[in-house]
């Protein structure tokens, strides 16, 4: 009978994952990191479900959110945060950013292109089959990208070919700030099953539910049996990309409410422009927005897979502290290390 999970262990990788991505975080606020932020908070029971089943030999094909998947595949953390800060040292010479890490060594690349990670982990897969045979590859990607024709073309090629490779979709329901129903017909699971491909599903949130799958698929993977496309559902907690406004408001409406609230009321009484009604009505979208983002369940805790997880083990209080300060201190000297110049 196969071993099951290690909660312990993977609970270990998911926290430091978020501690991580907290740290860099607080690094984008303090003005240190160029450009947008796309964090993978939320998504780490999915990670850590998946990357704790991969070995040397393994490669993995990312999105624009790949800080999480580099950290838990041994990546130099230094490395990712120095790459981040866009410095020379980084993972790849600070030109990359954190949307586009490769590591030869670990046979791990991303890419800011939707759907990207399709075809690169159908190359790594093809690449396995006549080179590394037991070798797998896995693709991370969300579920706007099967609207991305060259992710279509690489479950199909999987199909054909029977690679050894994980299709893994990471479904918070949003595409950016659009929702599946406004852009998508059928299901997820009619279009992979159509291409031939093997489907299926778990809890996102639920760290021990997602190891089995991904246990029972990359074994499948590396015994010649095909390609498996794995539908987990999640909650990004911090929205498409940092700084994104609905969700300043609904954290705190008291500083961010009044520079949009504002110049929306004083827009009403401008003269010229839209009619009445039609400046009512934008008003009454916006406000809309703003509401239904304080009942959004990125701000439910329910929806947090780390708390999930760490709820679990609350029955051993003496080793989950002692996990948790361990970690802790990893993350401290990781910070002070990648960013100790930065100290004035």
């Amino acid at each position: 009978m196969a071993q099951g999970p290690d909660i312990w262990s993977l609970y270990a990788s998911m926290r430091k994952s978020r501690l991580f991505e907290e740290a860099v975080a607080g690094l984008w606020e303090q003005g240190l990191v160029s450009g947008e932020m796309h964090l993978g908070t939320g998504e780490e029971a999915i990670v850590a479900g998946i990357v704790s089943h991969l070995r040397d030999g393994d490669a993995m094909a990312l999105d624009h959110r790949g800080t999480a998947p580099c950290l838990m595949r041994g990546i130099d953390p230094v490395g990712l945060i120095r790459e981040i800060l866009g410095r020379p040292d980084g993972l790849c010479a600070g030109r990359g950013g954190h949307m586009h890490l490769f590591s030869k060594n670990h046979l791990t690349a991303s890419s800011g292109i939707v759907g990207a990670a399709g075809p690169a982990a159908a190359g790594f897969a093809l690449a396995a089959q006549h080179l590394r045979p037991g070798a797998v590859a896995v693709a991370f990607f969300g579920e706007g990208s099967m609207n991305q024709g060259m992710l279509m073309e690489s479950l199909n090629l999987a199909a054909v070919f029977e690679l050894p490779v994980l299709f893994v979709c990471k479904d918070d329901s949003w595409a950016i700030t659009t929702r599946p129903d406004a852009s998508t017909r059928g299901t997820m699971s009619e279009r992979v099953r159509g291409l031939g491909v093997r489907y299926d599903e778990t809890d996102g949130l639920d760290v021990e539910d997602v190891w089995r799958v991904a246990h029972h698929a990359i074994a499948r993977a590396r015994s010649g049996q095909g390609p498996t496309f794995v539908h987990a559902r999640c909650v990004h907690l911090d929205g498409h990309f940092l700084g994104l406004l609905l969700l300043r408001i609904a954290k705190d409406p008291l500083v961010e409410m009044p520079p949009v609230g504002v110049p929306v009321t004083r827009s009403l009484f401008t003269p010229g422009g839209a009619a009445p009604p039609d400046r009512l009505a934008g008003v009454r979208d916006i406000m809309s927005s703003i509401v239904a983002t304080f009942r959004d369940p990125r701000r439910d805790a329910g929806n947090d897979p780390v708390l999930r997880a760490r709820r679990v083990l609350e029955s051993d209080p003496q080793r989950l502290a002692q996990i948790e300060a361990r970690v802790d201190g990893e993350i401290e000297s990781i910070l002070a290390a990648a960013t100790s110049e930065l100290v004035t």
